[in-house]
């Protein structure tokens, strides 16, 4: 491993922390005033992109252990994200917003303490990525 190489379960702390800045982004908007906001609707669209991008470097091996994480849909989100594809739709955003966002911080919550726990023998060692 190189020496600028990341091990994979930083990326899972990545996520946690870019999920939690959605959240703080988005309280206490209706869905009209997020669309209108200007800085807090861009700093959030990054976020996400953001979560998406470290998903990517999450292992396969660490994914199938982790099915209810719904990882290609994240990287999917993030793609059509980046790229733009037929703009952003806002009601999309709202529901990943208001519903997915706080499910998946759980999820990752949950799989960070496993990894803090030790129970991560059952994962790739990180050296191998």
């Amino acid at each position: 491993m190189s020496k600028f190489e990341r091990e994979w379960h930083f990326y899972i702390d990545d996520m946690i922390n870019f999920a939690e800045k959605v959240i703080v982004y988005t309280e206490g908007f209706s869905q009209s005033e997020f669309v209108r906001s200007g800085l807090n609707y861009d700093a959030t669209v990054r976020n996400l992109e953001l979560i998406g991008e470290a998903a990517t470097h999450i292992p396969d091996e660490v994914r199938q252990v982790h099915p209810s994480i719904p990882w290609r849909q994240i990287i999917a989100t993030r793609n059509r994200l980046i790229h733009g594809y037929l703009g952003i739709d806002n009601d999309t955003l709202w529901s990943i917003i208001e519903t997915d966002i706080p499910a998946l911080l759980l999820k990752l919550q949950t799989l960070q303490q496993l990894i803090k726990s030790g129970m991560q023998s059952t994962y790739p060692a990180p050296e191998k990525y």
